[in-house]
């Protein structure tokens, strides 16, 4: 993510929007409260602690992940723990910059 990048640079909105096409699921990893006070319609949360937890799960969707959660930190983590699991997973940053590209 970016220094100025809340919104994103071009680059990374490009890749959600090319895995938005491709089908990706979302991942928001923030806490429950976190979610449940705003989050991209349709998404999945699942918090980051848990991720290892829910790898088989994740992996059987047999999607691409778009992570995302307040700042960007947090999905960042969950993207280096999904593709060195295997999945093919991109950070979103903040939710509400996922949010923007979902339609």
């Amino acid at each position: 993510m970016s220094f100025f990048g809340v919104f994103g640079s071009d680059k990374e909105n490009d890749q959600i929007e090319l895995y938005l096409k491709e089908g990706a699921v979302i991942i928001d990893v923030r806490t429950v409260a976190e979610f449940d006070s705003g989050h991209v319609s349709g998404s999945e949360n699942i918090v980051l602690d848990t991720i290892p937890d829910n790898i088989a799960s994740i992996k059987a969707m047999n999607k691409k992940v778009i992570a995302c959660c307040k700042s960007g930190g947090r999905s960042g983590q969950a993207m280096d723990f999904l593709k060195a699991s295997g999945v093919d997973c991109i950070n979103g940053g903040p939710w509400q910059n996922v949010d923007k590209f979902v339609k």
